[in-house]
């Protein structure tokens, strides 16, 4: 077995068609992940093919040239945006006298580049390790003959047996502190229940802009960059609405093509913000002329990991980029609400997605202006007890008029109950809002 470089910077890259028809978008898409990765492309290999090849994937012909690419451009690296058996793997390493990386380690690499929480790296790190495992024997061949029993090996156990169990009890190890993690989220999650607050979570696929949005949402100044995924750890935080309690907005990792499954087990705890969520916001990038097919990504990945059936509002970014278009909110044939278009980055448009979240999240929220007769304290001092009232005035025959947002439920029953007519005593009705049904896409 030959001696790996210690940087694997300098690569030469392998992108093979199968007949599929967004070639050039998936090559431009693969060359932007192995950049992210922080190599440097020398050269770039196509080429067709109808079945991939069971030793090299690539066929013979095609491994010679790209062996002749890594001696001409002393590559060290050869990266394939394919998914390749460990055999294919070893066998290409041993063909081309290069580390071989492909798609599933190249997006396994990025993430563990990218992860910043202690949770995301134990994700990041189970990840690589259950990638790893299928791949162990490829670096120990050299090694497989029987050692002594001492230390940790049992007698007769093969240094490759030995890493095997090893890999098996960190595998084990990180899971059990996944597990509380998740245990701790779902605390979370049941305090948020209890309290009624509804969950909006950012999807997308990633570089669509969510993070940007994200923060004109709430506030806040997380990180957000042009690059892909630059959000690996989730974030949550709250958002004032026009009508009704503040809701949390979740920003979540972004999605692509082909994501390693070994990623999304790994990241169970995190995408469980996703399928608990009362309502998805899927930011699509609007300048992308991929949007449709990225959004299909997205769609797929959510089913695959329960996510399908919760109600979803597709967010267009980045109009400002689209000559033409501008910010608005397109209404389906019954007057709900199905896509909202905006420029999360020159803040044009978010307040019309906020006035949306909050017509589907607090849908029986009522602003306006009650008439309360002076014989009616009890009733001014019960909605001053719910911090419903925002202002209070007298009108000149002594009655009181409190500008009040609460739920037109809970209003009309406080109102009846006081003998009064919920008709007469609202004299103005500022915004109301109606119950919405927007179905899963």
């Amino acid at each position: 077995m030959f001696e790996r470089p210690p940087t694997g910077q300098a690569a030469v890259i392998v992108h093979l068609a199968f007949g599929v028809a967004e070639y050039a978008e998936a090559d431009r898409e693969f060359r932007e992940l192995v950049e992210s990765a922080g190599a440097d492309v020398l050269d770039h290999i196509g080429g067709s093919r109808k079945v991939p090849d069971p030793r090299y994937f690539v066929g013979g012909g095609k491994a010679e040239e790209v062996a002749e690419s890594v001696v001409a451009h002393g590559a060290e690296l050869v990266v394939f945006n394919h998914d390749l058996s460990p055999s294919q793997e070893r066998n290409l390493e041993k063909r081309l006298n290069a580390r071989v990386l492909d798609r599933a380690g190249l997006i396994l690499d990025i993430f563990a580049r990218r992860a910043r929480s202690h949770e995301g790296k134990l994700q990041v790190e189970l990840a690589q390790l259950r990638h790893l495992a299928t791949r162990l024997v490829r670096g120990w061949s050299h090694l497989e003959r029987q050692k002594g029993g001492i230390g940790l090996r049992g007698p007769g156990e093969t240094q490759l047996e030995t890493d095997r169990r090893l890999l098996n009890e960190r595998i084990k190890t990180l899971r059990k502190r996944l597990e509380k993690v998740s245990a701790r989220r779902e605390q979370g999650r049941a305090a948020r229940r209890r309290a009624r607050t509804p969950i909006v979570s950012l999807v997308g696929y990633t570089n669509a802009g969510k993070s940007t949005l994200f923060n004109c949402l709430t506030g806040e100044s997380i990180y957000a960059e042009d690059q892909l995924f630059a959000t690996l750890d989730p974030t949550l935080r709250r958002m004032a609405v026009p009508v009704g309690e503040p809701l949390i907005v979740a920003d979540t990792v972004g999605f692509i093509r082909d994501l390693p499954p070994e990623l999304i087990a790994a990241f169970k705890a995190t995408l469980e913000e996703t399928r608990e969520a009362d309502v998805l916001l899927h930011v699509i990038d609007a300048a992308d002329r991929e949007r449709r097919a990225h959004a299909r990504e997205v769609n797929k990945v959510l089913a695959d990991i329960g996510a399908g059936e919760v109600p979803q509002i597709e967010v267009f970014n980045k109009v400002d980029l689209v000559e033409g278009e501008q910010a608005r909110v397109e209404y389906d044939p019954h007057g709900v609400p199905r896509s909202v278009w905006l420029s999360a980055a020159a803040d044009d448009g978010v307040e019309a997605l906020r006035a949306v979240l909050a017509d589907y999240c607090n849908p029986d929220m009522i602003a306006g202006t009650l008439r309360v007769p002076a014989a009616a304290g009890r009733l001014r001092s019960r909605l001053f007890d719910l911090g419903v009232v925002e202002q209070e005035r007298f009108a000149d025959n002594g009655d009181t008029l409190l500008s009040v947002t609460a739920s037109q439920g809970d209003l009309e029953r406080l109102v009846q109950q006081a003998g009064l007519d919920f008709e007469q005593a609202l004299v103005q009705r500022r915004i109301a809002r109606t119950q919405t049904l927007i179905a899963a896409h």
